[in-house]
C-alpha cells in the first residue's frame, strides 16, 4: 500500500511559538498518546515507536530539522458476517410455525 498523507501543515513561526507547540506535542504524547491535527483529527501513537531526528544543511544559508516518528498498527479484522444483513428467508422474524423451546 502506498503511503497516504493524513495531515500536513507548514508555517513560519517565532522559536518560542515552536517551542510550545512541541511541548504541546509532548504533553499529548505522555498522557493517552493522542495527538490532535486539523480541526477535528486525532491519531493515537503506539506505545513504542521508531523515531529519527534529522539535521542537515539545506544549502548555504538554510539548516533543517526533521523529527520523525513511526510504528505498525494491528491488522483490522473485517467481520463480513456483521456488517452484511442476512438474505436468507429462515433468518426472518419467528412465525407460528417455529418451534419454541418448552418451558
Amino acid at each position: 500500500m502506498a503511503d497516504m498523507d493524513i495531515y500536513e501543515d507548514a508555517r513560519t513561526v517565532s522559536r518560542s511559538d515552536l517551542a510550545a507547540w512541541l511541548r504541546q506535542l509532548a504533553h499529548q504524547l505522555e498522557s493517552d498518546g493522542r495527538l490532535f491535527y486539523g480541526a477535528a483529527g486525532a491519531v493515537t501513537v503506539a506505545d513504542t515507536v521508531r523515531c529519527e531526528l534529522e539535521i542537515e544543511r539545506e544549502n548555504e544559508t538554510e539548516v533543517s530539522v526533521e523529527i520523525e516518528f513511526s510504528w505498525t498498527e494491528p491488522a483490522r479484522v473485517k467481520m463480513a458476517d456483521a456488517e452484511e444483513p442476512s438474505t436468507d428467508d429462515e433468518a426472518a422474524e419467528p412465525t407460528d410455525a417455529t418451534p419454541h423451546a418448552a418451558s
